[in-house]
């Protein structure tokens, strides 16, 4: 039976009978650091004395100082505060002839019982179903099998359910509930936990599925330049069409590292646009950035929403110039964010003060004004002047241009 690759467990099982030897009690069910007293009662047709048995527990053997010689066809053993079972199926206490033969077995079950869950979150993807993950209480591992339920009920009306679709993950146990969802009506959701030494229950969680629902992330993300302009780069992006039916005003979060970084770099002010140009990023520089959404409001819903996952990345590089030139040095990233809102202020306060008749400037005339201080390489008021008197004069109009978006500099995992 060994040799066929089965447990120490399966073995006892495989070829053992009562009229060979018992070991009483048989399968008990005990709490962490309880005792046992066992024994192993041998049949008579066997001609074997009890004086010569030994005992093992999970393969390892017993001192015979634990050992009780009760009559000459029972020997007993002592275990004193038991450990938690190794192995869900139980430990393995075996009772042995004085050739190593296995005579009887008994598989111990001692654990604790579980305690109240925790942490029950639930989300809806695209409002089709509802997936709830939770965590276990207290020391988390009772060491013997435990049951974990989630119900559910809508809160005024309704039977009783259970959950049927039950995985475990890193984070903990979780179910999806994937068939006759109903919306604006609330449900109430909580989680039993049952083995052999008890039960328990978490906290009832009354939530509506339109405040829960989250979506795919952004689809066909673009990364694109921005003409010539050598710190700046546009994201474009597709709203989630599994939402088009429903009354709901995205909100959307960009981050972005470079090539060889490690740090992704935030941009959430970006509301329910679905374009943003990011600035003051490094020339001649290969950027990632990826895109994901929160479904704000559906159908009146004044929750906070809940964020897709994030995109998969998309990738450009910078054009190669000379906006950190000569003898200046690369911006850290906490200086990129002020440099940008340090000079559009200055730009914009300029035009209004020197530049009467051309007060409808937009970013479009800023992107030329870059460019043009670019290739002519004069200092920023020199460009002020001689661009804006130039662009004035030729009564430029200007057109609604999409946003610019300042990153809020902080790491984003």
């Amino acid at each position: 039976c060994v040799a066929s690759g089965l447990s120490l467990k399966a073995c006892a099982l495989c070829f053992l009978h009562p009229d060979v030897a018992v070991i009483s009690p048989q399968d008990p069910v005990l709490r962490i650091g309880s005792g046992l007293t066992a024994s192993c009662r041998l049949s008579p047709e066997l001609g074997l004395h009890a004086s010569s048995l030994y005992w093992t527990l999970n393969g390892v053997r017993l001192p015979s100082s634990a050992y009780g010689v009760v009559s000459s066809d029972i020997l007993s053993v002592e275990l004193r505060s038991l450990n938690g079972s190794q192995q869900k199926s139980g430990d393995n206490l075996m009772c042995h002839g004085a050739d190593g033969r296995v005579l009887a077995g008994s598989c111990l079950h001692v654990g604790m019982p579980p305690e109240k869950p925790v942490n029950l979150t639930c989300w809806s993807h695209n409002a089709k179903d509802l997936s709830c993950r939770w965590s276990v209480g207290g020391q988390g591992e009772t060491h013997i099998p435990t049951k974990y339920t989630l119900k559910y009920k809508l809160r005024w009306h309704g039977r009783e359910n259970e959950c049927e679709n039950y995985s475990s993950e890193k984070k903990g146990h979780a179910c999806r509930i994937s068939s006759k969802i109903a919306l604006f009506t609330p449900y109430e959701i909580w989680v039993e936990a049952t083995n052999q030494l008890g039960s328990a229950a978490s906290d009832i969680s009354s939530l509506d599925v339109l405040d829960v629902v989250t979506t795919d992330p952004p689809a066909n993300v673009r990364l694109s330049r921005v003409g010539s302009l050598d710190d700046q780069l546009m994201v474009r992006w597709a709203s989630p069409p599994e939402l088009k039916d429903f009354l709901f005003r995205a909100k959307y979060q960009i981050r972005y590292r470079t090539e060889d970084g490690a740090d992704w770099k935030a941009v959430d002010n970006i509301g329910n646009l679905t374009s943003c140009r990011l600035a003051g990023l490094r020339p001649g520089t290969v950027y990632f950035v990826q895109v994901r959404c929160n479904p704000v409001g559906i159908f009146g819903s004044r929750k906070p929403g809940i964020w897709s996952d994030w995109s998969h990345p998309a990738a450009a590089s910078t054009p190669s110039g000379e906006l950190l030139q000569r003898g200046s040095c690369d911006p850290k990233a906490g200086e990129q964010n002020s440099t940008l809102r340090r000079e559009l202020k200055q730009f914009f306060g300029w035009v209004r003060k020197h530049a009467s008749g051309c007060s409808s400037m937009s970013i479009k005339l800023y992107d030329q004004w870059r460019v043009w201080l670019q290739k002519t390489h004069k200092t920023r008021n020199q460009g002020f002047f001689f661009f804006f008197f130039f662009f004035c004069f030729l009564k430029h109009k200007a057109s609604p241009e999409l946003r610019l978006c300042s990153p809020r500099v902080t790491d984003s995992h």
